[in-house]
């Protein structure tokens, strides 16, 4: 697995997206909706195929319901391809940049047009699938990097592979697209004011993200906001505890960002403006002022995060080392279980989890029980909301 250049950025972008929907939220930041919708980066990617093929696949309801693909990328410029300041890179820990585009965060989130609960459901970044195109079998990561190397360094083809490779793995259609860059998470973070969170256990990860933290809750911004969310040297389940983390940290972002007092702050809500405009490429439909008003009930909590079934967290492959293991018929079953009105057949509704596997083995094509995505090695944990801050390892 890749370590140097791995910024996790998950929360930054759930948080970009969820900015959006809180600036539609007051009176006074109405009109800043329609200069971020003027302002912002946006790509031709959302192209329609047919639905993809699996027995578990989500119908929208009523027509209203939509499925948003939330990407995080480890690009070293700005939506408009400038190179971020060197000091900028060495405040985020970084890394060199070897001119590889990684993928390292996917979250696909249902929202209901009934007004029932959100549901986002987290991929590992080393989830190993077959990519879109008849590319084969890789690290989903990968994918964004291979269709854009196989289509003459096109990023519009690089974001359409990833999005039909996640369309293929999930078993749902994705109707929006939002990327967000390392820039992003330090403005939209210090913009917010720092995130509340809290952990279990004190962590030294001084020689890679660069997380030294106490137990305990704490409020974090910037830099330390990002090492929170890249450490998985010192945990247990490395990446797959790593995606807990972001889940807790996104969550209580979203909560931090729906309080009263980002809602009535100009500067703050200016600040998020500032930030989504140079860090945020969406597709080119995504109607802001609508989403807005379809997701505020978040602002109680009404979403959950998971994390798809996990066969194994250390699984040997001959060409990208080191993966995740996962079986696409549990993971489809799964998400239609998330995302649907009833348990698809033959699936468990549970969310609990049990402790990964560790070892190398074959791929034997037989069915392996799931690790389920709650991944904290617990069978009582429950998902995660955005009511509050929730405590991790």
């Amino acid at each position: 697995m890749r370590t140097g250049r791995s910024a996790v950025v998950t929360g930054r972008t759930i948080v970009a997206l969820a900015s959006i929907a809180v600036i539609g939220l007051s009176g006074y930041a109405w009109g800043l909706v329609n200069q971020a919708q003027s302002h912002l980066t946006t790509d031709n990617v959302i192209v329609h195929h047919a639905p993809p093929a699996a027995e578990a696949t989500v119908q929208h309801q009523d027509g209203q319901d939509m499925n948003f693909l939330l990407v995080g990328i480890d690009s070293r410029t700005d939506v408009h391809g400038n190179p971020l300041p060197p000091d900028v890179l060495a405040s985020l820990h970084a890394g060199p940049d070897d001119g590889y585009l990684d993928t390292d965060t996917l979250i696909v989130v249902h929202v209901p047009g009934n007004g029932g609960k959100a549901s986002a459901i987290s991929i590992p970044r080393d989830s190993y699938v077959d990519i879109a195109g008849g590319y084969g079998k890789h690290k989903i990561n990968s994918a964004y990097q291979i269709g854009m190397n196989n289509h003459g360094g096109s990023r519009t083809e690089g974001r359409r592979t990833l999005i039909q490779t996640v369309e293929n793995f999930t078993g749902v259609s994705i109707d929006h697209y939002a990327e967000i860059n390392l820039y992003g998470f330090d403005l939209i973070s210090q913009a917010l004011g720092g995130v509340p969170v809290c952990l279990n256990h004190a962590v030294d990860d001084s020689e890679y993200s660069g997380a030294v933290f106490p137990a305990g809750p704490q409020t974090l911004s910037g830099v330390q906001a990002l090492q929170f969310v890249r450490q998985r040297h010192g945990l247990e389940n490395g990446d797959i505890d790593r995606e807990r983390r972001q889940q807790a940290f996104l969550a209580s972002a979203v909560h931090q960002l729906l309080s009263v007092g980002t809602l009535t702050s100009p500067s703050k809500l200016n600040g998020i403006i500032t930030a989504v405009q140079n860090s945020v490429v969406l597709d080119q439909d995504w109607d802001l002022l609508q989403f807005a008003q379809q997701v505020q009930g978040i602002s109680g909590g009404d979403i959950t995060f998971d994390t798809i079934p996990i066969v194994n967290i250390t699984y040997w492959t001959p060409a990208d080392g080191d993966a995740v293991e996962v079986d696409p018929s549990q993971v489809k079953e799964f998400v239609a279980a998330k995302f649907g009105d009833a348990v698809t057949p033959g699936t468990s509704a549970t969310t609990s989890a049990t402790t990964p596997q560790t070892g190398k083995q074959a791929d034997t094509g037989t069915r392996k029980s799931p690790i389920v995505a709650d991944t904290t090695g617990s069978t009582s944990e429950p998902s995660i909301t955005a009511g509050g801050v929730t405590c991790v390892n």
